[in-house]
């Protein structure tokens, strides 16, 4: 309607002054609904075309989103595994605000104290082996020493006998000789028996039982995180919404969670809205938006394109068993757009999951001032472009003003 009375005062009404004040023609007389027609047929024609194209023009480079929701993100708050609730220690309210570290619930741990205590106990078990095994170093050491000693004194007769035997060979017969050089024979390999037998238990006490006792510690530090994992604690600072679990309850990671923890800084971060895909070439980074949210009403935000999704979603195709119709995708997808506030704290006062209506605005400033050649249509076209864009924003601060008219008034809500 804006349009076409705009497009009127250029065509129309001029037509209709000269004719009524210049050639002195009357309403009723000479000016009749036929004659307005007939005379004013060109007229009415251009105004028409017009304002077809002004709508076209404005709808097309300054685009308009009516499904846009400032959006925010949501962690579900679950366990990491099933159990029942024996304690809460936020209340059951419908939001509770809380800090990252703070508790929120906790399950049933009966059986991850025993086994944080069964992993105790077997620290303490090899704890005690390794007190055994350095009473059996001790042992075997000692019996180490012993078989050295007699050895020392087996090797010590032998060589005696030989030098007699050597000397005098009535004196030392072969025959005793022969059973002294067992004698140090079986001593040897007594002594190397019990050096074996040190080494092993050498190797027990310095190897084998500390890398059972690393195993151990490991079980103990893998039941105290289980036994940990029975108490959800808040990850981040937020806003616990909903939250209604009581003792007795029984919490599954699948099927029923516990309630929803919105992130703080999340809350009011960007909005985002979906354009018609004939906006596709013109939708840009950077262009600047304003947006008329219900849930603030006369307030207008401005905000700036921070990125637009190449990819629309009527499009997808995921794995499933049944073959792609595309007749099933009737109804055309959007493009998604996120949009920031443009001024820090733009959104402070938008609630966060709140409807809005957004528009973005094509300028060409840059090119008109970047000194770049243009032609004297592309140079007016240019700039009516970019005028034409108050248009559409007078539209929106219209929308905004109507808005609770509408709402209360007019609908009853």
């Amino acid at each position: 309607m804006f349009e076409l009375l705009f497009c009127s005062l250029l065509t129309i009404l001029p037509d209709f002054l000269i004719r009524r004040f210049v050639q002195g023609k009357r309403i009723g007389h000479e000016i009749t609904l036929y004659s307005v027609w007939y005379e004013l047929r060109y007229g009415i024609v251009l105004c028409l075309i017009l304002t077809v194209s002004l709508i076209t023009l404005i709808f097309y480079y300054h685009p308009t989103a009516t499904t846009a929701v400032s959006t925010f993100r949501t962690v579900p708050i679950l366990p990491e595994g099933s159990g029942r609730v024996v304690e809460t220690f936020v209340p059951r309210e419908l939001e509770v605000e809380v800090k990252a570290g703070d508790p929120i619930f906790k399950l049933d741990d009966t059986r991850q104290q025993a086994d944080v205590v069964t992993a105790e106990q077997q620290i303490v078990e090899i704890q005690g082996e390794m007190a055994l095994a350095q009473s059996e170093l001790a042992v075997v050491t000692a019996q180490v020493e012993q078989a050295q000693a007699s050895l020392k004194q087996a090797q010590d007769e032998l060589d005696t006998r030989q030098e007699l035997f050597q000397r005098n060979a009535n004196v030392v017969s072969e025959r005793d000789i022969e059973k002294l050089q067992n004698t140090v024979d079986a001593r040897s390999g007594g002594l190397r028996a019990a050096e074996a037998n040190q080494e092993l238990v050498e190797t027990k006490i310095n190897v084998s039982l500390p890398a059972k006792l690393k195993s151990a510690e490991a079980r103990l530090n893998e039941a105290q995180v289980e036994l940990e994992k029975m108490t959800v604690y808040a990850g981040v600072d937020g806003t616990i919404s909903q939250f209604i679990l009581q003792k007795g309850d029984i919490v599954n990671p699948f099927m029923r969670p516990a309630g929803v923890l919105i992130p703080k800084d999340t809350q009011r971060e960007r909005i985002i809205a979906g354009f018609g895909q004939i906006e596709a070439q013109v939708l840009k980074e950077g262009m600047v938006a304003e947006a008329f949210c219900g849930a603030v009403p006369f307030t207008i935000i401005p905000l700036v394109v921070t990125e637009v999704q190449t990819q629309i979603a009527s499009g997808q195709v995921s794995t499933g068993g049944q073959l792609v119709d595309t007749s099933q995708s009737v109804k055309p997808a959007t493009i998604t757009t996120m949009l920031e506030p443009l001024y820090e704290d733009g959104l402070e006062d938008l609630p966060p999951g709140a409807i809005c209506i957004v528009n973005a605005y094509t300028s060409n400033h840059d090119r008109l001032t970047s000194g770049e050649p243009l032609s004297t249509g592309e140079f007016i076209f240019l700039h009516a472009v970019d005028t034409v864009g108050l248009v559409h924003a007078m539209l929106l601060r219209l929308q905004a003003l109507l808005f609770p008219v509408k709402t209360l008034v007019l609908t009853g809500h």
